[in-house]
């Protein structure tokens, strides 16, 4: 006989007071971890090249989705829309931080390393328009297939695919300008 499962209420604080989280909400969202959390740390580990990084950012991703479990429509999207803004304030951070260490160290502006080169490619989709950079940062860095792309922004196909090509030819023109 199976175990009917717990609907009782557990309380978690909230900006608005105190609200109810049932189990079965627990329940879907621990799928959810489940199914997705290591392609998540997977996507951030190879934006910002530091696994314990990574796995702060997922795991805070999460954090920030629980609290707004019961008043999404997509949470697998908003998951990963609260891991890019981490992910873009980790760049910030960083590159303050390289800065910061470049003044302090001799006063004067050292060769461009790599690793700058790399947080101003990250700039450069950072200006991407939103629906854009969106599509762009799941298919291209998270490794999602154009369909599951679609389904995760709600957005057609073709309006993915156009957004990607339009994407990629604004970084190219970028980047050619710079050349």
């Amino acid at each position: 006989m199976a175990v009917p499962a717990d609907t009782s209420p557990i309380t978690l604080p909230g900006r608005d007071g105190v609200r109810a989280f049932r189990a079965s909400d627990r329940a879907a969202a621990d799928e959810l971890f489940a199914a997705h959390y290591p392609r998540l740390a997977g996507w951030v580990r190879r934006m910002v090249r530091d696994e314990d990084t990574a796995h702060e950012i997922a795991a805070e991703a999460f954090t920030r989705l629980m609290a707004r479990w019961t008043r999404l429509d997509n949470p697998h999207a908003y998951l990963y829309r609260i891991a890019t803004n981490l992910v873009r304030d980790h760049w910030r951070r960083t590159e303050r931080e390289r800065r910061a260490m470049r003044t302090y160290a001799n006063g004067r502006r050292t060769d461009v390393a790599p690793a700058e080169l790399d947080v101003h490619l990250r700039e450069l989709v950072d200006t991407l328009p939103e629906r854009q950079r969106d599509a762009f940062l799941l298919h291209y860095y998270a490794g999602y297939a154009v369909r599951e792309v679609a389904g995760i922004l709600r957005r057609p196909e073709g309006t993915v695919k156009s957004d990607l090509f339009q994407a990629r030819n604004t970084l190219r023109a970028a980047l050619d300008g710079e050349a």
